[in-house]
């Protein structure tokens, strides 16, 4: 698979919004988002600051395996880190707002133009 390079967040959104075309991987990492924020704010209010890593841990340890299994990519993350979890911010609030269709039209509009999740034909 080719790495993708961009010059801007907004170049690269689509692109994100690509490797999630799946309603079900993007529903998986809402819940694993949710679900590290609820028990990161659940440790933090009781004063156990170790529960800070439950974020990242439930965040990516549900995220992950959806690329591999549901989308049969791999995360963006791995080459694109802080754009990564700036797309999951806009994704997840995306969602929250009721526009998870707006989401699957930008995903199906970059893979026609793209050619497949890599950019190249597949």
């Amino acid at each position: 698979m080719a790495k993708q390079t961009f010059g801007s967040f907004e170049e690269f959104w689509p692109y994100y919004v690509a490797m999630h075309s799946k309603a079900a991987t993007r529903w998986v990492h809402l819940a694993g988002t949710l679900t590290g924020l609820a028990v990161t704010g659940y440790g933090l209010a009781r004063g156990r600051r170790r529960y800070a890593a439950a974020l990242p841990l439930i965040g990516y340890g549900t995220a992950w395996p959806a690329h591999f299994l549901i989308e049969k990519n791999n995360p963006a993350t791995f080459g694109h880190p802080a754009w990564s979890l700036r797309g999951d911010v806009k994704m997840i609030t995306t969602m929250l707002a009721g526009r998870d269709a707006e989401l699957a039209e930008t995903a199906a509009k970059w893979l026609a133009e793209n050619g497949g999740p890599d950019g190249a034909d597949s």
